[in-house]
């Protein structure tokens, strides 16, 4: 759930809650590997198979993707993500992408996320505002993915 301003933006039911960071060198092809990645990655259930009683899980684990679930996605604009503490006592965020930059990537993206899984499933909230974003966590299963590093 987005709130700005003391109101909800946006919020979502069952589906993925996308922190997004967008650095000083990332470009159009990151945003289409991105928006690739987000729409194909299983990380849901599939209830249709037997419960997997080692895990404790219900149905298949890691079988279905957003697509597969017509799940809705929340995209959460995140320059914070690439802050660095490495130095003194305060973080530093020159490898985040600043304005306009940022923006037009992000769009990007949000396009892309809506042309795979419909306009009406990929919410925001509001760009570079002060929000109060809430999650429920489901598993818990985070993952991190920078299309940059290929190590990860």
């Amino acid at each position: 759930m987005h709130i700005v301003e003391e109101k909800v933006v946006s919020s979502i039911g069952k589906g993925l809650m996308v922190l997004v960071g967008i650095t000083t060198t990332d470009t159009e092809d990151d945003i289409a590997k991105l928006s690739k990645k987000l729409l194909s990655l299983r990380v849901f259930e599939d209830l249709s198979e037997p419960p997997q009683t080692a895990t404790k899980w219900y149905g298949k684990p890691w079988a279905k993707s957003i697509v597969d679930i017509q799940g809705e996605i929340l995209s959460v604009s995140q320059f914070t993500l690439y802050g660095t503490v490495k130095k003194g006592t305060k973080p530093d965020f020159h490898r985040a992408a600043k304005g306009h930059h940022a923006a037009e990537l992000y769009n990007k993206l949000l396009e892309q996320l809506r042309a795979g899984l419909g306009q009406e499933k990929v919410k925001d909230g509001e760009f570079g505002a002060m929000m109060d974003v809430a999650l429920v966590n489901d598993g818990p299963v985070t993952i991190v993915w920078d299309t940059q590093d290929s190590s990860l």
